[in-house]
């Protein structure tokens, strides 16, 4: 059977809460199965991925995505990221005409985002497992209890952190903010069905920095 990731220390102790529940255990015993007997992405090794690169103490921005991307090869662990040599989603392509819009950096030629994750960027999906061409299916299983608690320990640390929350399903995440600490970002989805309504235009990148320097904190270099 699929031996899952395990959640890296640091975080495991901010999130011991709902680790340990006998509920969290049995959705993931579940989810072994499941890794076990069909096609799920990420690899089970990639799952706790975002919280592996960027340590609890050095997160200074979390851009929250929905769920992994559904197709072979793509999901890596990163919200909105893929692999170097994977095709870059239509989702990506739209951030990149963003961020170069707004701080003139050309877009890469590659979807891979570790750069930002490595820099205190977590790229957090509200889920962290998806079946094979079943967008959301796990949706409502059991994620959403992990990564609200990952929300909900940001919220307490005292460095002010920058959400950028971009969708409907990432602006429900709002009510765990206290917006006289910390700092969000919204807009619409960049999916190419929704970016032409305010997406484009809303200068997350530039934005997200000149709050990090409000704050006294180094600004993230978006170059990819």
């Amino acid at each position: 059977m699929t031996t899952l990731a395990k959640m890296p220390k640091d975080w495991a102790e901010h999130l011991a809460s709902v680790l340990n529940t006998a509920a969290f255990q049995t959705f993931t015993e579940k989810l072994e199965a499941a890794y076990a007997n069909d096609r799920i992405y990420p690899d089970a090794s990639n799952i706790y991925e975002a919280f592996r690169l960027t340590p609890f103490d050095q997160v200074k921005v979390v851009i929250l995505g929905q769920d992994p991307y559904h197709q072979p090869g793509q999901a890596h662990g990163l919200s909105f990221s893929v692999q170097k040599g994977v095709k870059i989603p239509p989702s990506l392509r739209n951030i990149y005409k963003e961020l170069q819009n707004d701080l003139a950096i050309e877009p890469a030629n590659h979807g891979n985002l570790t750069s930002w994750a490595e820099q205190g960027v977590l790229l957090l999906n509200a889920v962290l497992t998806v079946p094979d061409s079943q967008a959301n299916a796990h949706k409502g299983k059991g994620w959403e209890v992990l990564t609200d608690a990952a929300i909900t320990a940001l919220n307490g640390k005292e460095t002010p952190v920058v959400f950028i929350l971009w969708g409907n399903s990432a602006k429900e995440k709002r009510t765990l903010i206290d917006e006289s600490k910390h700092f969000v970002l919204t807009s619409v989805h960049p999916s190419p069905l929704s970016a032409s309504r305010g997406f484009f235009g809303s200068k997350p990148f530039s934005q997200a920095n000149e709050l990090l320097v409000s704050s006294g904190q180094t600004p993230i270099d978006w170059r990819v």
